[in-house]
C-alpha cells in the first residue's frame, strides 16, 4: 500500500493520467489528473466553494495559487486574468507536471507551475487564492501561510482568499491569522461545511 500523501514531493503511486470534465471560469474543460495528488477524481467541494465565492482576480500583476494540485485554481486565475502572471506553487512534482500539462491543454501561457523555492524572492502578489493543505500538520501549515500571506503587495485591494473546512479548524486558523500574523481576516462565505476567508494586510 502506498504511503503517498498529496503533499509528498515525489509520489510513488501509479502516475497514469485520466481525463475529467470540470467547469472553470464559466466554461467546461477536459483536464488531466493522476493518483498521488489532491482530489484526483473530481474538483473537490472546498475548491468549488472558493471559486464560487471569490471576486474577479486582478487583471494584471502576480497572482498566486498556493497548493496547486492538478491546477483548478491556477487555471481559473489564468483564464480570468490572461494578462496576469499566475504562480501555481506546490511541493508535489506530479501536481506541478499536471498543472503544466493542463495549462497547455487550455492554451494558457501565463502559468508558472513551480516548487516554493523557485518563486523569486522579490515577487509580490496582487491576490492569493488557496485551498491550503490542512492535513499537512498545524506547524507546517502555519509556516507555509506565514511565508506566503506576508507577500501580498501594498495595493489597497490586495487580498488572500482561503477556504477551510469548519471541522478541520477554520475558526482556530482565523484566530491565528489575526493574532500571530496581524492580518485582517473576514468571513467572506460559509457554504457546505466550508468557510472562505478574506485575508488582508
Amino acid at each position: 500500500m502506498s504511503s503517498d500523501h498529496y503533499f509528498s514531493a515525489a509520489p510513488s503511486s501509479d502516475a497514469r493520467t485520466r481525463t475529467i470534465r470540470v467547469a472553470l471560469a464559466g466554461r467546461e474543460v477536459e483536464l488531466e489528473t493522476a493518483g498521488g495528488v489532491f482530489s484526483p477524481e473530481h474538483l473537490d467541494q472546498g475548491t468549488r466553494v472558493l471559486l464560487d465565492a471569490v471576486p474577479a482576480p486582478p487583471p494584471t500583476g502576480h497572482l498566486l495559487d498556493l497548493g496547486a494540485g492538478w491546477g483548478p485554481i491556477a487555471l481559473t486565475l489564468a483564464l480570468r486574468s490572461p494578462d496576469a502572471t499566475v504562480w501555481a506553487v506546490d511541493v508535489n512534482e506530479r501536481a506541478l507536471d499536471l498543472t503544466r500539462r493542463n495549462a497547455a491543454r487550455l492554451g494558457l501561457h501565463n502559468v508558472n507551475a513551480v516548487a516554493p523555492d523557485d518563486v523569486p524572492d522579490d515577487v509580490r502578489f496582487a491576490t492569493i487564492w488557496s485551498n491550503p493543505p490542512i492535513r499537512v500538520g498545524k506547524q507546517e501549515l502555519h509556516d507555509m501561510l506565514a511565508r506566503w500571506l506576508t507577500r501580498l503587495d501594498d495595493s489597497d485591494d490586495a487580498a488572500a482568499w482561503l477556504v477551510v473546512a469548519k471541522h478541520l479548524g477554520a475558526e482556530s486558523l482565523q484566530r491565528w491569522l489575526g493574532d500571530e500574523l496581524g492580518l485582517d481576516v473576514a468571513k467572506a462565505a460559509n457554504s457546505k461545511g466550508f468557510r472562505v476567508f478574506d485575508v488582508r494586510r
